[in-house]
């Protein structure tokens, strides 16, 4: 009797394990075809969304993003107690001044942008409106599923079983532990966003260290496979998006072995957010186990102590975190950038240091291209429209490919990674940027004159 009810019990365990896992891979890793494009269930929901209520949307944001502005200063002018009593609510509202600071910046943007308030250049379509309109309407309803659904991948034991199964990958390579793959996975196939969040909680529950949330967020979080065919159709080059999203990811792993071993990357703190260091056992296997069965059997017992109704509880605290913690940024931030990109030729100037290096690499209309380098640092899409109208097809399939592979733009993945508890700061995004598009481009370069 007492061997059938532990072998039941083995056998519940180990399906808390792989039903939630494989419903949470289904949800945030498993493209599928819809009307003949690849997603992901995730964003299928959030698309649904989107059209159900999309109108509403900026109505809705804005107000969230205003609830966090005077919900900060309130907290900061009289500090209740039942807000320094509450951690969730302590780290959602008592922040640092200058986030303070930015979340009204983005709150008068939203509000100006809604109501169509002050001048034009602040509220127009390439600027704010992209992002109330655009933009933040993605991310709000992306927050919500991907919240509440997160749970599904990070709390039923499938980090702990690539944790341990991938190691010997991950770490080598990129320098990161196995349960990464997960985030990277997620990443790849999914969206950057999701990437970002997923880090983030990680960074935040303690499995991944300074440097290593900091390499994970800069170098894994990309676009999407669905944006990726936006871009390649805005550059008129459809065709080829077989070949312009490989050159994207050969561009990618390369970056993602140079740069976690060099700076910036390179000097974060290899410890976790309370300052302990990780133990050089904290990813050993012992004796009588392969990486495989012992990655398997921690996957279980971490199944084993989740409980539904806490699991619920964090999910909806994501939500509210994400919503009221990072569209107040990236409002204030992506617009403020796309504002320098639409109104001052800040961008243009910054491109041409780029030209002889583009006539090194026989890029034809080496001074046009130039001048969508940098500005995708403001706006991961702002290249391709820039440079759409350029004669050469060569041409356009490098700055559409380059645009993807930088990865760091200020109007989403920048701006999210600056919401975040993430050790990141906005000299560290400039920084990586730079390197990302000074490694891609001639590789990118080289596969064009391959294909044209």
């Amino acid at each position: 009797m007492e061997t059938t009810t532990a072998s039941k019990s083995s056998l519940s365990n180990i399906l808390r394990f792989v039903v939630p896992s494989l419903i949470g891979v289904f949800f945030f890793m498993t493209p599928i075809p819809v009307n003949g494009e690849l997603t992901i269930p995730i964003a299928i929901l959030s698309n649904f969304l989107q059209e159900a209520i999309g109108g509403a949307i900026p109505a809705i944001v804005t107000y969230l993003v205003v609830l966090a502005a005077v919900g900060t200063l309130l907290v900061k002018a009289v500090r209740p107690a039942f807000v320094r009593h509450s951690p969730f609510l302590a780290s959602l509202f008592d922040v640092a001044p200058v986030w303070a600071a930015v979340r009204v910046i983005g709150a008068v943007f939203a509000i100006m942008t809604l109501y169509k308030l002050g001048p034009e250049w602040v509220h127009s379509e390439n600027t704010g409106g992209l992002l109330l309109y655009s933009l933040l309407p993605i991310l709000f309803s992306t927050f919500l599923f991907a919240g509440l659904l997160l749970p599904l991948l990070l709390n039923f034991g499938l980090l702990e079983f690539f944790g341990y199964s991938l190691t010997k990958i991950m770490r080598p390579l990129f320098r990161l532990p196995g349960r990464s793959s997960v985030d990277c996975l997620a990443s790849w196939l999914g969206d950057g966003t999701i990437g970002v969040l997923l880090t983030s909680k990680q960074y935040e529950e303690g499995f991944y260290t300074k440097r290593e949330a900091a390499i994970i967020g800069t170098t894994f979080s990309v676009v999407s496979v669905t944006f990726c065919l936006v871009v390649i159709n805005q550059v008129g080059l459809a065709n080829y998006f077989l070949p312009f999203y490989g050159t994207v990811i050969l561009a990618g792993i390369v970056c993602a072995l140079i740069l976690p071993r060099i700076p910036p990357l390179s000097r974060k703190a290899d410890t976790f957010m309370n300052g302990e260091n990780r133990k050089s056992d904290d990813e050993s296997i012992p004796e009588g186990y392969t990486p495989f069965s012992y990655g398997f059997k921690q996957a279980v017992t971490q199944a084993e102590k989740n409980k539904l109704p806490t699991t619920l509880k964090e999910g909806v605290q994501t939500v509210i975190d994400m919503w009221l913690g990072v569209a107040p940024i990236v409002m204030a931030i992506g617009t403020i950038a796309l504002i320098i990109a639409e109104t001052t030729p800040l961008f243009q100037w910054l491109g041409m240091p780029f030209i002889p290096l583009l006539e090194l690499l026989q890029i034809p209309f080496a001074a046009e291209a130039s001048e969508t380098i940098m500005v995708g640092f403001a706006d991961m899409f702002l290249p391709s429209i820039i440079g759409s109208g350029i004669e050469s097809e060569l041409t356009r399939f490098v700055i559409a490919s380059l645009s993807v592979s930088q990865l760091i733009y200020m109007s989403e993945v920048g701006g999210l990674l600056l919401g975040t508890k993430i050790p990141i700061s906005v000299k560290d995004l400039i920084l990586i940027f730079l390197l990302r598009t000074l490694i891609s481009l001639p590789i990118i370069a080289g596969m064009a004159h391959l294909l044209f």
